[in-house]
C-alpha cells in the first residue's frame, strides 16, 4: 500500500466535461466563466468580492501590493509575517521593499504566538500583519482581531491551506481586509494553477481587479470607471488602453474557471472528508506525539496532519520504508531560509525552531480511507 500526501481533485469526469466544453470552441482567456467562478467562490466564503488570479503566490503578491498602491503601506514600513508560513507569504514584503518582522508560532494551533505578537506590535508599531492558518488549523481569531483593533493594525490573511475551516462558524479568509487562497494541485480544490483574493471592501476589489490586469479599468465597476475617466479626462477611444496603476498580468483563464466551477460542486465533500480524517488521526495517534489543540470554536478543514517528535529522523525513515509519504512541516522556520538570512540576520524563535528540527506532516486528502489512516497510525505508534 502506497499512501501519497495528496491526490488530484480533478478526476476523469472533470476532464471529460472539459473536453466536451472545449469542443464548443469557447473563449479560453478570462471572460464570463471567470466572473461566474468568482461569484460562486464569494458565495461559498460569505464575502462580497473574489478576484481570480493565476496562483496563490500571485494572490499574495497582489494583496500586499494593493496595500502599497492604496497608501496604507509605503516602502520601509514594518509588516509582521509568521515565521511558520510559506515562501510566498513572506516574499512580497521583501520584494516590495517593506520591512518584514517574523513572529514566532504557538504550540496549540501553530499560528502566531499571541504574547510574541503583542510584544512585536508594541515595540515595532507595524501598520499591518498577516495571519497564516497552518494546514487548516484555526488560529484564535478573536484574540488576533482584538490586538489588531487595539493597536490599529491592518489584518490580512494567507488562508491558502485552510479553505473551509471556520472559527465560530465564520470562515477563515473572511476576517481581514483581504485574504488569499490557492487552487493548485493538492489543495482542497484544483484549477491546475490558480489563486483567489477575497475582500469585503469595494475600493480594494476594484483596485485588485485593476492590478491583476496591467492597471487598466476594464474590470472595474462602471461608476468607478466613469469617475476615473472623468478625473483624468480620458475619451472613449483611449479608455481601453489607459493605465491608472502600476499593475501586473496575473490573470487566470476561463479554462481554469470552468474547472473551478465544477470543483466547487465537490468542495463540501472534500471539506467534510478532510475534517473526518483529521479527527481519526487525532483519535488513533499516540499521545507521545505532539498534536494540535482542539477547541469547540474550531472546524478544521485539514490540509495535512502535523506532528512534532524529537525522534523525527527515525520516524521519517520508518514512514518511508512503509511507503507513507511525508514531508517537513511547511518549510520549517522561514528565518532559517537562505533568502531570509542573506538579507537579514538568522532568526531565532524557540517554537518555530523546534518545528524546524522536529516537525513533519502526514497525508490527508479527500480520497483517504479509514484503513490508510489506521495503517499510518499503527506504523507511527510502533516507533514510540
Amino acid at each position: 500500500m502506497n499512501i501519497p500526501l495528496v491526490k488530484n481533485t480533478i478526476d476523469k469526469k472533470d476532464i471529460d466535461k472539459l473536453i466536451e466544453w472545449l469542443k464548443t470552441y469557447p473563449r479560453l482567456t478570462k471572460g464570463n466563466l471567470t466572473i461566474e467562478f468568482e461569484r460562486l467562490w464569494s458565495k461559498f466564503m460569505g464575502v462580497k468580492h473574489s478576484i481570480f488570479v493565476n496562483s496563490g503566490s500571485s494572490a499574495n503578491l497582489i494583496m500586499v501590493y494593493a496595500l502599497i498602491e492604496s497608501g496604507i503601506l509605503k516602502i520601509g514600513d514594518d509588516i509582521i509575517i509568521p515565521s511558520l508560513s510559506w515562501s510566498t507569504s513572506l516574499a512580497p514584503a521583501i520584494q516590495f521593499g517593506l520591512n518584514p518582522i517574523l513572529c514566532d508560532c504557538n504550540k496549540e494551533d501553530l499560528s502566531v504566538d499571541l504574547n510574541h505578537l503583542e510584544c512585536l506590535i508594541k515595540d515595532k508599531k507595524p501598520k499591518c500583519m498577516m495571519v497564516v492558518p497552518i494546514l487548516g488549523l484555526v488560529p484564535q481569531m478573536d484574540k488576533i482581531m482584538n490586538l489588531c483593533e487595539k493597536y490599529n493594525v491592518v489584518l490580512i490573511e494567507d488562508a491558502c491551506e485552510s479553505l473551509g475551516s471556520t472559527f465560530n462558524n465564520k470562515k477563515l479568509g473572511s476576517f481581514g481586509l483581504m485574504s488569499t487562497f490557492s487552487t493548485y494541485f493538492g489543495h482542497h480544490i484544483s484549477t491546475i494553477e490558480g489563486g483567489i483574493v477575497c475582500t469585503n471592501d469595494d475600493k480594494f476589489a476594484n483596485l485588485l481587479k485593476s492590478l491583476r490586469s496591467h492597471g487598466w479599468d476594464r474590470d472595474m465597476d462602471l461608476d468607478v470607471q466613469k469617475k476615473l475617466r472623468k478625473e483624468y479626462d480620458i475619451d472613449e477611444f483611449n479608455a481601453q488602453y489607459t493605465f491608472y496603476h502600476t499593475g501586473f498580468n496575473l490573470r487566470s483563464t476561463d479554462l481554469q474557471a470552468f474547472l473551478g466551477i465544477g470543483q466547487l460542486e465537490k468542495l463540501p465533500m472534500v471539506v467534510e472528508n478532510r475534517n473526518s480524517n483529521f479527527k481519526l488521526y487525532y483519535e488513533l495517534l499516540d499521545d507521545s506525539f505532539w498534536k494540535p489543540k482542539l477547541r469547540e470554536s474550531d472546524y478544521i478543514s485539514n490540509f495535512a496532519f502535523p506532528i512534532i517528535h524529537k525522534n523525527r529522523d527515525n520516524i521519517v525513515k520508518i514512514l518511508n520504508e512503509n511507503n507513507i509519504e511525508n514531508r517537513p512541516l511547511l518549510a520549517g522556520s522561514l528565518g532559517k531560509q537562505p533568502y531570509w538570512f542573506n538579507k537579514f540576520n538568522l532568526a531565532k524563535l524557540p517554537n518555530v525552531d523546534d518545528i524546524d528540527e522536529n516537525g513533519l506532516y502526514l497525508p490527508n486528502n479527500h480520497e483517504m480511507n479509514t484503513d490508510e489512516i489506521k495503517k499510518i497510525c499503527e506504523v507511527l505508534n510502533s516507533t514510540v
